[in-house]
């Protein structure tokens, strides 16, 4: 909440634009927290600070220029990766050390106990024999995901999922496993078919038709599946932000009002906690959709007939 409502107040030219009588630009300042920047601004003991990231040259390789200069967002990620890593890093030496050959208790137990759900429930279950050679991954989509969706609601986070592009990269490796899953279970001939697809007892001339319908169906299937990944997780973080944030701006759009502002600073207040609470278990609920449609996906792919 104090996170929020510096944003709101810290804003260059809002604080004027109040004095003024005129209401702060919630729009703009909606956009600057939703969008990735190369800047991360954070507070220590009521002092703000802002760190300007660095900005490098942009690479051209003919007509394409890539700009690989970190962002907010990259910044964020990478801090996902990080707290990953020392946590299950620390989780793995402890289950090594003292629980070898006992069960684990505490923390190490919630984390076998979700490891081997994620094991037996989403992962054996959808893609069946052969399956715990996908656990790892599908385990690392879950937590990464689930670690970018909980930084946007710590104070001065921002959320990585948020942005088309992390949640398209994240498709499109998802979609790679899918398709290679497929060429490698299936060979050559086999995958063909999950294109290139004639229903069996069809004449010659029936066959062909069905082979012109089904042909670009199948092929734009393969797409949608990693199009609906990116754009499901992005439209659900984008739009509890959105949602949160706007609540809390009514607080500052009706500053000017000299009755009932009180009690709609309370009800904006109340419905920005309600609403950051449901946030967090969507939070959740988006990594794990992510993760059991990717299981999902291969399942099918190992198993087309």
């Amino acid at each position: 909440m104090t996170s929020l409502l510096a944003l709101f107040q810290g804003q260059e030219g809002a604080t004027h634009e109040a004095a003024q009588g005129a209401p702060p630009d919630l729009e703009r300042m909606l956009m600057h927290h939703l969008t990735d920047g190369n800047e991360i601004e954070f507070e220590i003991l009521g002092r703000g600070f802002t760190v300007h990231l660095p900005e490098w040259d942009p690479i051209h390789i003919g007509q394409l220029t890539l700009d690989l200069s970190p962002t907010k967002h990259t910044v964020f990620m990478l801090i996902a990766a990080a707290l990953l890593v020392l946590v299950f890093g620390m989780v793995g030496r402890v289950m090594q050390r003292k629980y070898r050959d006992k069960a684990p208790s505490g923390f190490a137990n919630a984390m076998e106990a979700m490891v081997l759900y994620f094991r037996d429930e989403i992962v054996r279950r959808n893609i069946g024999q052969g399956a715990d050679g996908y656990t790892s991954y599908i385990l690392t989509l879950f937590f990464f995901v689930l670690v970018m969706n909980l930084l946007g609601l710590v104070p001065f986070g921002s959320t990585a999922t948020g942005n088309l592009s992390v949640t398209g990269a994240l498709a499109i490796v998802s979609f790679v496993v899918v398709e290679v899953t497929g060429m490698v279970k299936l060979g050559a001939a086999g995958y063909a078919k999950t294109i290139f697809y004639v229903p069996p007892g069809l004449s010659p001339a029936m066959g062909a038709v069905m082979l012109m319908i089904m042909t670009p169906v199948e092929f734009l299937g393969k797409l949608t599946k990693p199009f609906t990944l990116a754009i499901r997780l992005f439209a659900n973080m984008v739009a509890g932000h959105t949602l949160v944030l706007s609540l809390l701006g009514m607080i500052f759009m009706f500053t000017s009002l000299t009755f009932g502002k009180w009690a709609i600073a309370g009800a904006s207040v109340v419905m920005v906690v309600a609403f950051t609470l449901l946030e967090i278990f969507v939070a959740f609920l988006q990594a794990y959709i992510f993760a059991m449609l990717t299981s999902v996906f291969i399942g099918m792919m190992r198993h087309a007939h």
